[in-house]
């Protein structure tokens, strides 16, 4: 028998709630299964629902959007709107008709950059956008789902964040990535960018997931691929557009450093990396890899708990030409807060060397309008705790603080 749990509860399930009362319309994006057609017709049980993942629904929203509203009138949840981008355009004059009422039209898309085009050109004003990523640790753990322990860490980098695989726990996690792979991402792919050879693409995310949490380098990934830097550079705005990667830009405050200016690149969910790199889970925490994939997942927490809160995320990467180097720098406002990330149970302060030369040089510089607040070495410690200048947390924590 296979086990269940209640649904999860998402900590950004407060923002849609607001969003829908203040704007006609709502589009919520993100990778595919990370649980955002659960969520929207969760929250909002009275709307009716229709999905454009079926080709015949799909046309007649593209070709006779007016027939489609007919059969499918507000409040509306739109699931995959990204396949009819026609609709776009009416559904402005469906919002303008009876622009007092809010939340009528709740859309889900898993194609972001072909969504905000349709967004910024028909509907400006008119709709709030919101991203969806995986379940977060504090999501996981207020469900009492994974532990923060040894064997909680593997599991999750394991298992991954998205939420079937933690509804049903018994679903073989090989073969869920093995779907996901084939099913999803071949079929997105395609949709978006002619590729010629499906397999070549797979090596194509095969190798970046092996260079997730390293500076990008586009010449040196095509080559190993066998394609060409352009071609290599088309296939990362698809990997992007999918939600299926982030790049994460360098830190170009004005300090005199000669700073380097390519992006670093990850993942977006750190298990896949597991899967494409055929990892097992009784040897994750002894592979060469594990520093990178735990960065990677630090770097996703960041993110969600961000989201969470509804600030737009400043999120740098610190690294000059004199090799000092900072896994990340959150910008609020003038305050800063720096970020070094290690995979360990038991750090120690000579983990936080790096972080605190950045510091200083940040602090030599007498004109910065910066002030660092909080410098957090993040690793599997169970109990956080500070030992100034630094903080040691974990995931489990809240790794972001906002307003303090």
């Amino acid at each position: 028998m296979v086990f269940r749990v209640k649904l999860i509860e998402r900590k950004i399930s407060q923002r849609l709630l607001e969003a829908s009362q203040h704007f006609p319309a709502l589009v919520l994006t993100g990778a595919r299964q990370t649980g955002k057609t659960t969520l929207l017709r969760h929250l909002f049980p009275e709307h009716r629902y229709v999905s454009l993942d079926r080709p015949a629904t799909a046309e007649q929203a593209e070709l006779d959007p007016e027939a489609f509203f007919a059969a499918h009138p507000a409040p509306l949840i739109i699931d995959e709107i990204q396949y009819a981008p026609a609709l776009f355009r009416f559904l402005k004059i469906k919002i303008d008709e009876k622009r007092e009422l809010k939340g009528q039209f709740l859309m889900t898309g898993s194609q972001k950059f072909t969504l905000m085009k349709g967004v910024s050109e028909s509907l400006a004003g008119r709709v709030a956008l919101i991203e969806l990523e995986g379940l977060s640790c504090l999501e996981l753990k207020e469900q009492h789902l994974v532990k923060s322990d040894a064997d909680g860490y593997t599991e999750l980098l394991y298992r991954g964040t998205f939420p079937e695989l933690w509804t049903d726990t018994e679903r073989p996690v090989e073969l869920f990535f093995d779907s996901y792979i084939a099913t999803y991402l071949e079929r997105d792919v395609t949709q978006i960018l002619a590729v010629g050879n499906l397999r070549d693409f797979e090596r194509f995310l095969r190798a970046c997931a092996l260079r997730s949490s390293q500076q990008l380098n586009k010449s040196d990934l095509a080559r190993d691929v066998g394609i060409s830097a352009t071609t290599a550079g088309e296939w990362l705005s698809v990997l992007e557009a999918l939600g299926q990667i982030v790049l994460l830009e360098p830190w170009f405050g004005n300090l005199n450093k000669r700073l380097v200016k390519s992006p670093k690149l990850y993942m977006a969910e750190p298990a896949l990396i597991c899967a494409l790199a055929g990892m097992k889970k009784e040897n994750l925490a002894q592979s060469p890899m594990i520093g990178a994939i735990w960065e990677t997942f630090v770097f996703a927490e960041l993110r969600k708990q961000l989201s969470f809160a509804g600030v737009r995320p400043k999120l740098w990467y610190y690294r000059d030409q004199g090799n000092y180097e900072l896994d990340f720098i959150l910008e609020q406002g003038s305050d800063l807060t720096f970020y070094e990330c290690k995979w360990t149970s038991s750090p120690q302060a000579s983990m936080a060397k790096s972080m605190n030369a950045v510091a200083d040089i940040f602090l030599s510089k007498a004109t910065t309008p910066y002030k660092i607040v909080d410098r957090i070495l993040v690793s599997r410690a169970e109990q956080s705790y500070q030992a100034p200048p630094i903080r040691y947390d974990s995931p489990f924590s809240g790794l972001v603080r906002i307003g303090d």
